[in-house]
């Protein structure tokens, strides 16, 4: 254990957690070639095999085992220990990890990171798309601008404003149903009338998903997405009326809002991040701008 690198045993945890090298790669942010060769010098120097290589993963052996009961703990120390280190610093300078959606990068938010970046050109923006929550508690990102409205209790941060959905559908689609191309007017609203674009399983524990079960009968089901960006899309090419977010639709001149946006599927916006690293002048920075400029936008609700 004297001579074992911490490098070398942050790999093998990694790879004693997920199961597998893939896994351990994805955590760490390295390539697989990376974690093999790691965990073969970890083995090399201690002079036993701490895994058995099987076709699902790694399974640790007895040698494994007593390896992790040794380490319990020890990880998550150093992970808090730099997390409350990069928390303590006061230049604007250096990197800075965001995550967020597809929807919320496209739509609103790639203009404003353009403008911080130009406010301080010292930070290193690194932007992850991801669709669910990455763990800020294990420095997969430093922040998380998520719509949400019950965030993850271990962070914290700021609601920034309410994400607004209403049924959209195209200008031309209604023209081939000889309908009114009025936004709101009560002859568009009867829903069973359109074909729809609605979310697929992985949506549906969204509000739009619910709403849609309610309303629109299962034939009438004609296009699913499991993606926000992806339905606003499809109902743009008159495949059909959507429940759409109004960030993407209601600039659109080709579409058309069917009605008011319906405040059940309101969703908070956050701007969140780990406690430890709330201080991190960079985090820090950044917060106070996204709270000031987004809350000036016209498609957030307070």
């Amino acid at each position: 254990m004297q001579e074992a690198d911490w490098d070398d045993l942050k790999y093998f945890l990694a790879v004693g957690q997920s199961g597998s090298l893939a896994g351990a790669a994805r955590a760490l942010h390295v390539n697989h070639s990376t974690v093999l060769r790691r965990l073969a010098r970890l083995e090399d120097t201690l002079g036993t095999l701490l895994f058995e290589r099987h076709a699902t993963g790694y399974a640790m052996t007895l040698a494994g085992e007593a390896l992790a009961q040794r380490l319990a703990g020890v990880g998550e120390q150093i992970d808090a220990a730099q997390r409350q280190l990069s928390g303590l610093d006061s230049q604007l300078s250096g990197p800075l990890r965001v995550t967020t959606t597809d929807t919320l990068l496209g739509a609103l938010l790639m203009p404003l990171f353009a403008a911080f970046r130009a406010l301080h050109p010292r930070i290193q923006l690194q932007l992850v798309v991801n669709n669910s929550f990455l763990s800020l508690s294990r420095r997969e990102a430093d922040m998380a601008i998520r719509p949400a409205n019950t965030p993850p209790e271990y962070l914290v941060g700021r609601r920034i404003g309410r994400l607004q959905t209403a049924p959209y559908a195209a200008r031309s689609y209604l023209q081939q149903l000889g309908l009114p191309a009025a936004a709101d007017s009560p002859a568009l609203s009867d829903w069973p009338a359109y074909d729809w674009v609605v979310p697929d399983e992985a949506l549906s524990h969204l509000a739009q998903a619910r709403w849609i079960r309610e309303h629109v009968p299962e034939p009438r089901r004609v296009v699913s997405a499991d993606s926000l960006v992806a339905m606003a899309d499809a109902v743009r090419h008159g495949m059909g009326a959507g429940m759409l977010l109004c960030l993407l639709a209601g600039d659109d001149p080709a579409l058309v809002r069917l009605a008011p946006p319906d405040a059940a599927m309101d969703t908070d916006l956050w701007v969140l991040t780990h406690p430890d690293l709330r201080h991190s002048a960079r985090v820090r920075a950044l917060a106070d701008f996204l709270h000031e400029r987004l809350g000036q936008g016209k498609w957030l609700a307070r």
